[in-house]
């Protein structure tokens, strides 16, 4: 029996294939672990990678060492790259942002010097391992630049693995979809919900069906929204959830709205109003996807970078 995988919930799937291409070792050159945020893509590539370490015919192996040093993030042999800011000319990762106080005026990316430094990663042997492995997190994050580049890194990989963590093959160009083999994550059912939020001593989400709610499946994320609903308060919640009476409140709101929540925290917002309307509507029995709508296309503006000011203004000034 594999034991590798323990620390996961559910996702057999994804477990049986990763276990078979190890024991017929057959690795590919890329894999894209595709499935929504916060439903152990990452830890799984973590216990994939583990796996991979320690079966070493030749030589006896450490696997305490190998997970330990796995954990801490600090194997000559495995690169993580997450999406980053760009702060004074220098990169910060969303946890470095957030420890500096800097204020996101746009969602974090992975660049295109990442891509150069996964491309110079790979440009040597494996130092103790028997392959380089890469991580690419918040893989859909990449700009066509950026997903070039690595495109051309993928064509020659040597001894290495790059593993791709993004939604979904849609949120990739389908010529870096085309070269990796696809490896799918999946909601986990309530019951896996609730082990892994009392797992991680989240016990009170549980009492929080609206949380749950959007969640959807994902105890990453029921973690993430629960998060975000601490820092915000809730009069200015509730004062945003009520559609604005005038030109003139839609407009004071859009600016409150703008200069109070960073990227991060606007895009939430646009989740939390969604499940919001949704419930509305479940309620009164009368369906009306018109600001439903309206608020994925916020979404897709805030994503693009589009002044927040102006993106909340128009969609406010939809409500009435």
């Amino acid at each position: 029996m594999n034991t590798f995988f323990d620390q996961l919930i559910e996702q057999q799937a994804a477990i049986e294939l990763l276990t078979q291409v190890v024991a017929q070792n057959r690795i590919a050159p890329a894999y894209l672990f595709a499935g929504v945020d916060g439903i152990g893509r990452t830890l799984t590539a973590n216990c994939f990678i583990e796996f991979l370490f320690c079966q070493n015919p030749d030589k006896p192996v450490n696997q305490k060492q190998i997970h330990s040093r796995i954990q801490q993030k600090n194997h000559p042999d495995i690169l993580w790259v997450e999406p980053t800011y760009l702060h004074q000319g220098k990169r910060l990762s969303p946890k470095e942002a957030t420890e500096a106080g800097v204020k996101r005026k746009a969602p974090p990316q992975i660049r295109i010097e990442q891509i150069r430094e996964i491309s110079q990663f790979l440009s040597r042997p494996p130092l103790e391992a028997s392959r380089l492995m890469v991580v690419v997190e918040h893989a859909e994050s990449m700009p066509e630049s950026a997903a070039n580049g690595l495109l051309k890194t993928l064509e020659e990989p040597g001894k290495a693995t790059i593993i791709l963590i993004a939604p979904g093959i849609d949120s990739l160009l389908p010529t870096l979809v085309s070269r990796c083999a696809k490896i799918p994550f999946y909601r986990l059912t309530d019951a896996g919900m609730i082990q892994v939020l009392k797992r991680h001593n989240f016990d009170d989400i549980l009492s929080h069906a609206e949380i749950l709610a959007m969640a959807q499946g994902s105890p990453g994320q029921a973690i993430y929204h629960w998060e975000q609903l601490q820092t915000i308060p809730v009069e200015f919640l509730n004062k945003v959830k009520k559609p604005p009476s005038n030109l003139r409140l839609a407009l004071e709101l859009a600016k409150e709205i703008s200069q109070t929540l960073d990227s991060e925290a606007q895009l939430w917002l646009v989740d939390y109003l969604q499940h919001c309307d949704w419930q509305d509507q479940q309620k009164t029995g009368i369906i009306d996807q018109t600001f439903l709508k309206q608020l994925e296309k916020t979404r897709q503006y805030l994503l693009s970078y589009v002044q927040p000011r102006l993106v909340w203004e128009c969609t406010l000034m939809s409500r009435f």
